[in-house]
């Protein structure tokens, strides 16, 4: 009951490295048991900033039932002019708890958890909407850490992929991501120079960038079928999501802090927009058709955290390679005996 580990940043990227599809499995029962409603996933906390209004620090406490029987709470800051100094826009830590007495057993540097839950997702989206694992073209437009876990989780759920096209803004990020794909994943990719180049032709898009609101806001900007993954929530404009199918990892998160679909909710007055969520799509519960775009925003939920954070924990204590903190605790008993 009193013990408490810690497991540091590499520990966990070499456990992630190594059990991509298996995360991948984690987080498709996660949905499945958040969506039988076995899980409290309340509303993240905004930490922001009067002087900094590009940062934040969110706070996600959730809990998820079935295998996991966990609670917990991930603690994760982003600075996005942190990238300017080539450090990574996001850090992170992870508390897990132990149901039955409340008490912390774990605390994991989570933000290649986050990561990697977030990069999970996106992948079970995109073959859910796919219908399958191949694709002649996917367009990424953002390079940072999120899509770089994103085409190493493609990679590890052997898509057949005939090319990855890379936008950013930054044409030297581009160009790291597009090396990394081709060096690390065998998969033929380039950077390009404009965001419908980037689109163009592509079977699956991949948004994970930082922006703040729309900026793809034209009608036809996407094609009927494009699958699009809309991974950083804000890139799209209201009129394109009402205009397409739209699947949600959770309606009631997504549809907060002016995500797209939250502004399409606000434009309309309405939900209609929306098809249903991923857990629905797995369960086969919706259904799509060929003849809008296909959306999938999935807002980020606090289970997923815990139900990765719990698989790296027991994976690294089986490798014994945690590091307990011995007496953390400083009373254990009520009253002495």
């Amino acid at each position: 009951m009193f013990t408490f580990d810690v497991v540091g940043g590499t520990v966990v990227r070499e456990i992630i490295t190594a059990s991509r599809p298996d995360i991948v499995d984690v987080v498709r029962q996660a949905y499945l048991t958040h969506h039988a409603g076995d899980s409290v996933n309340p509303n993240s906390y905004f930490l922001r900033f009067p002087d900094k209004p590009s940062a934040r620090i969110i706070a996600l406490p959730a809990y998820l039932g079935g295998e996991q029987d966990v609670a917990g709470i991930k603690w994760i800051g982003s600075f996005p002019e942190n990238v300017s100094r080539n450090v990574p826009r996001a850090s992170a830590v992870l508390l897990l708890n132990d149901y039955e007495t409340g008490y912390p057993f774990a605390c994991l540097e989570a933000s290649q958890i986050s990561a990697a839950r977030t990069a999970a997702s996106a992948v079970l989206g995109a073959e859910q909407l796919v219908g399958g694992r191949v694709a002649q073209k996917i367009a990424v437009v953002g390079s940072g850490v999120i899509a770089r876990n994103i085409t190493e989780f493609f990679a590890a759920q052997q898509w057949q992929i005939g090319e990855v096209a890379v936008f950013d803004k930054v044409a030297e990020y581009a160009d790291l991501l597009a090396d990394h794909v081709r060096q690390n994943l065998g998969v033929s990719a380039g950077s390009v120079g404009s965001l419908d180049e980037a689109i163009k032709g592509a079977d699956v898009v991949v948004l994970a960038t930082t922006a703040a609101e729309p900026y793809i806001t034209e009608q036809d900007s996407f094609a009927p079928g494009q699958v699009v993954l809309n991974v950083s929530l804000r890139d799209i404009g209201p009129d394109i999501i009402t205009a397409a199918h739209n699947v949600l990892d959770d309606i009631d998160h997504c549809l907060t802090a002016n995500t797209s679909p939250h502004l399409a909710e606000q434009a309309t007055g309405n939900r209609e927009f929306i098809d249903g969520t991923l857990a629905q799509l797995v369960l086969g519960e919706i259904a799509l058709t060929e003849d809008k775009p296909k959306i999938f925003s999935p807002f980020g939920l606090g289970v997923l955290d815990l139900a990765v954070g719990v698989f790296v924990h027991e994976r690294a204590a089986a490798q014994q390679r945690t590091v307990p903190i011995d007496g953390f605790f400083g009373e254990t008993e009520r009253w002495s005996s």
